[in-house]
């Protein structure tokens, strides 16, 4: 049976944002594996931040000149506040907190809390009054019941250990469990970094909102994103003075794992997600993107326990997977009115 002309292009447009989403989780995975290896080895989370913004704009500043060129419209003070603000609450205070959050317990923990973005944006979507909710009607109970189940989730994780969860891979491994074992954080260092990361989501959840707003005034999506990374080395910079004061040594990077880190978060993980996040968001929404956050949790859950030795325990297990069904609930809530919630987000 002959194929219709155009068959093959007719599916791959179908399966771009499904490449796109794939593209996304597998960066989030490799950047936390390897951010995680290097935060092990004594890289300071506050001039990461600023080394991974510098090295978004430098590799993404030549394109969005070239291509945007046409497109970019008038710097105003608005749009400079906004740019300003962005720079501040992700790049700056969520990056420092994430990664900060993640020196005190897993790469496994850290991407997992993760799944908790969409309650979190939902939430302050409802608070903005850009989210209509209604809790008399069942679609509106469908979100606050999503919501409450990732919450609770995310409260799980943080609070409960459990047994250890034995993989067949780690086994009568001796080595592996020596190294472990002195892995380990104990329990006030871990609920410290759950609070750090929960914190980190929510200015992640923030920049959404107001990235929504700033791209209505300034539709240059590569420009923007440039833009907030150069901003957010710049107060990044004043932001780690200010804490590291008196610190010496703390701007240089000896070890290989700290420059490969820094490099790799900053182009993928900065300047590509943002990008290719954006553009999967633009046709299939939000919710589309964050419905693919436990595949990247699966990632870095098996590959850390080879290459980090990480532990799983019941209780995180348990509660990444409360997250991830709250998670669900909220995406075929939202599915339904997908062209509202993606007008909403902007993006």
């Amino acid at each position: 049976m002959e194929m219709p002309k155009g068959w093959f292009w007719s599916v791959c447009k179908r399966g771009r944002p499904y490449i796109g989403v794939l593209f996304l989780q597998l960066g989030y995975a490799i950047n936390n594996l390897i951010v995680k290896s290097a935060l092990n080895e004594g890289l300071n989370p506050y001039t990461f931040s600023v080394y991974r913004n510098i090295a978004a704009a430098v590799a993404f500043g030549p394109f969005a000149l070239y291509f945007e060129r046409k497109i970019r419209s008038q710097m105003t003070f608005s749009v400079f506040w906004k740019i300003s603000l962005l720079a501040l609450i992700e790049p700056v205070l969520d990056q420092i907190l994430y990664y900060t959050g993640m020196k005190y317990t897993t790469a496994t923990f850290a991407i997992a809390m993760c799944n908790v973005l969409p309650a979190l944006t939902f939430v302050m979507a409802w608070i903005f009054r850009l989210e209509k909710v209604n809790v008399k009607k069942l679609h509106s109970q469908g979100k606050i019941l999503g919501t409450l189940i990732t919450v609770g989730g995310a409260m799980v994780m943080t609070l409960v250990n459990g047994p250890l969860v034995p993989l067949p891979w780690t086994k009568g491994t001796g080595v592996h469990q020596v190294v472990a074992s002195t892995a380990l954080v104990s329990q006030d260092q871990h609920i410290k970094g759950a609070i750090m990361i929960t914190a980190g989501c929510f200015c992640w959840a923030s920049f959404y909102i107001l990235q929504a707003m700033t791209l209505k005034e300034y539709p240059a999506q590569l420009s923007l994103t440039t833009l907030i990374c150069m901003m957010g080395a710049l107060q990044g910079t004043v932001v780690t003075l200010l804490i590291e004061n008196g610190k010496s040594g703390i701007w240089s990077m000896h070890k290989r794992t700290e420059i490969i880190a820094t490099l790799y978060s900053g182009i993928i993980r900065s300047g590509a997600s943002y990008y290719v996040s954006g553009l999967v968001m633009k046709e299939k929404g939000p919710f589309f993107v964050t419905a693919f956050n436990p595949l990247g949790m699966v990632i870095v859950a098996i590959v850390s326990s080879f290459a980090l030795a990480e532990r799983l325990l019941l209780g995180r297990v348990v509660g990444a997977f409360i997250i991830v069904l709250g998670e669900m609930q909220l995406l075929d809530i939202c599915s339904t009115s997908l062209p509202h919630d993606t007008r909403i987000l902007g993006l």
